[in-house]
């Protein structure tokens, strides 16, 4: 089993620690974002609204949402590499999404504003504290391992949204199961059960993964606040960005398509209710993609250890361009299952070798200020996507065409990461640890 573990990039215990924290944030990517809040949304809190309208609005708070992590986390990430306080702010973006989540067992019909203010304190506290937790992998391990424990870290996440998803759905056809009324009482628990599964399955980070020491340099002045001088280092870091090109070209790169991946995970379910597909079958597609994407991510890993992570970025996103294409001609409850499973065997891989990737092209002892930046960018980062798929919405009357402009996001971004050098960016963050 050690070997196995090993082989995984699981075998230490910190690391399985580390990479529980994605089994347990991965119930909001899975329940709130993905699966059952959107359709809840859609058919209940905004039921007196016109569909595509509530689907603008939803699209909507997504962006605001980003937005406000993209102001807040770069600051906080600078703060983190000046005083060892990574796992205390993880902590406390955790708290406020973890009680925003909670509270959405009170909604109900006709809420769509109280939903969506909900829905944006989740997405701030689970896209702040996943800054802090992804600033913590280059501390864990060396470069030659980080592949393999980034996409355990997806793997893990896979099954732990996948499970609880599992969970919710039995909640909601089975609702006597739980000691609940009906099958509204069963959603809205579904929807609060994800604060629980998030704050419990936390607790093994806390306790085994090691707060990594800070470096301060002969210009850091003590006296002054920790805030003051994390937006200091913040500007510094802003204008060494140019020192590490390619890092720098692999951000824009991933902002570019990630906002394409995002735009699909956030959108398809509420799309998918526009059009009129069974609510049910999406959430059991959904649940067969979380479990389908399990394997896929350590293969991924695995194949990144041939063919480079780049390479296999690329093929990532070939099959993404294809997802868009064919999600455009989408009709049918089967059409949603055969695209979710196309997207189970790309998410978690093509996401955890970008974040790799960047882990080995940053001095390590910026880790925070720069995986702040790359966490706003990432599995929430979206802005631009979602705003994209409102604003054709909200001009053609229909979603449909909406989908169809996610395709340019993979184009660009591909063409993008074309023009990263892998091998110069990981030279020049190792020469800017051993000069630090």
């Amino acid at each position: 089993m050690r070997k196995l573990l090993e082989r995984l990039g699981l075998g230490r215990r910190d690391l399985r620690a580390w990479a529980m924290y994605d089994w347990a944030n991965s119930a909001v990517q899975t329940t709130i974002i993905a699966a059952v809040f959107p359709i809840y949304f859609q058919k209940v809190a905004a039921a007196d609204l016109p569909g595509p309208v509530a689907t603008s609005r939803f699209a909507w708070a997504t962006t605001w949402s980003i937005l406000i992590v993209a102001i807040v986390a770069p600051i906080l990430g600078a703060v983190a590499d000046y005083a060892p306080v990574k796992k205390k702010l993880l902590a406390v973006f955790l708290a406020i999404g973890a009680v925003s989540t909670a509270a959405m067992w009170f909604i109900v019909r006709g809420d769509w504003l109280f939903a969506l203010v909900l829905f944006v304190i989740t997405n701030v506290g689970v896209a702040g504290s996943i800054v802090f937790y992804e600033s913590l992998l280059p501390h864990l391990v060396g470069e030659g391992e980080l592949d393999r424990v980034s996409t355990a870290g997806y793997a893990m996440g896979y099954v732990g949204g996948g499970v609880l998803l599992a969970i919710n759905v039995l909640m909601m056809s089975q609702p006597s199961w739980f000691g609940l009324p009906d099958r509204a009482a069963g959603v809205r628990a579904s929807l609060a059960s994800v604060a629980v599964w998030w704050v419990v399955f936390s607790i093994p980070l806390f306790r085994q993964v090691p707060e990594p020491a800070t470096r301060v340099t002969r210009d850091d002045r003590p006296s002054a606040g920790a805030l003051m001088t994390g937006v200091r280092k913040l500007v510094e870091t802003l204008r060494e960005l140019r020192r590490y090109k390619q890092a720098f070209l692999l951000l824009l790169a991933f902002l570019i398509y990630n906002d394409g991946i995002q735009t699909i995970i956030r959108m398809a379910t509420i799309y998918g209710t526009e059009i009129g597909l069974d609510d049910n079958a999406m959430i059991i597609a959904l649940l067969i993609t979380q479990f389908i994407g399990i394997p896929f991510a350590f293969l991924f890993g695995m194949l990144a250890q041939r063919i480079g992570a780049r390479t296999a970025v690329f093929g990532g996103l070939a099959v993404y361009a294809v997802i868009t294409l064919l999600g455009y001609f989408m009709t049918t409850s089967t059409h949603f299952f055969i695209l979710a499973m196309l997207v189970g065997t790309v998410q978690g891989g093509t996401q955890a070798l970008s974040r790799s990737l960047f882990a080995s092209m940053i001095p390590k002892y910026k880790s925070s200020e720069f995986f702040a930046f790359f966490g706003v960018f990432e599995r929430y980062a979206g802005v631009l996507g979602p705003a994209v798929f409102a604003w054709v919405v909200g001009h053609t009357g229909t979603s449909r065409n909406a989908i169809l402009s996610v395709l340019a996001f993979f184009i660009l971004g591909a063409l993008l990461l074309t023009r990263v050098d892998v091998a110069e960016g990981r030279r020049a963050a190792r020469a800017a640890d051993l000069t630090a």
